[in-house]
């Protein structure tokens, strides 16, 4: 008797509504049915809890602007007076926003190891380039995008090295930075595999179906992060999407066939 096939699913961490999916993702055989049980990714982080310290050489007031007269204020405030030079402004956007871009660098790398060097540098090149800053209410849609094309050069460049045989190792896949503390071992093992057929990919597809189907990001703001045109990152999630619905394996269900 020939050894059952495995099964393979049709992967998609975070759900969409039905235009976007049937724009982004052609339609799938109700053989393949969604992996529900990986929505356990661990929530996303809004960039406004806790407090993060600012990197080194980050020049910071002595005494921190979290309770000062500024802390109130709004981003768009808050980048007109770093425009200004206002360092405690600085401070602030930093704080509020630094949890966001570790988030989300690490959830792209999928694994938390250089994201803070990423998420530092990122800042340093944002602050940089205030004054570029045509929306100033957009600061965190414009530094997410900054953060963004950091990981995907590191990306290009580490997958060069690679090629040229002067490369590191690639880490392993950093599940306790991926994944929820209720996230059962059998979905660990999913996130992991899907990770792994990531790190196959083009950057570029890479990037773009993470942010879509892990983040949960909208397409427009897919292409806004990605700085491309819409129709290009549907072609790239839509890529994506068929290499790991013909490659990804659900264990549990090759075990009940």
């Amino acid at each position: 008797m020939a050894a059952p096939r495995a099964q393979r699913g049709h992967l998609r961490l975070v759900e969409t509504d039905g235009k976007e999916r049937d724009s982004a993702v052609p339609e799938r055989s109700p053989s393949k049915p969604d992996l529900e049980d990986v929505a356990h990714v661990a929530p996303a982080s809004d960039g406004h809890e806790g407090e993060t310290p600012p990197p080194p050489s980050v020049t910071v007031p002595v005494r921190s602007a979290l309770r000062g007269p500024l802390a109130n204020l709004p981003d768009a405030q808050l980048v007109a007076l770093g425009c200004k030079g206002d360092s405690a402004a600085f401070e602030l956007l930093y704080r509020r926003h630094a949890a966001f871009a570790l988030h989300l660098a690490t959830r792209i790398e999928g694994s938390s190891r250089d994201v803070e060097d990423i998420v530092h540098d990122a800042f340093l090149r944002a602050f940089e380039r205030i004054n570029d800053l045509s929306d100033r209410n957009a600061f965190k849609s414009w530094l997410g995008s900054i953060v963004v094309h950091a990981v995907r050069s590191r990306m290009r460049r580490h997958r060069l090295m690679n090629l040229l045989g002067i490369g590191r190792k690639s880490e392993p896949v950093d599940l306790d930075a991926l994944t929820s503390p209720e996230a059962s071992p059998h979905t660990r093992a999913q996130i992991a595999q899907i990770y792994a057929l990531l790190r196959t990919l083009p950057a570029d597809d890479r990037i773009s179906w993470t942010l879509r189907c892990v983040e949960g990001h909208d397409l427009d703001s897919v292409a806004k992060l990605t700085r491309c045109s819409l129709a290009t990152v549907k072609r790239r999630i839509s890529r994506a999407q068929q290499f790991l619905d013909d490659h990804f394996i659900d264990s549990a269900k090759e075990e009940l066939s």
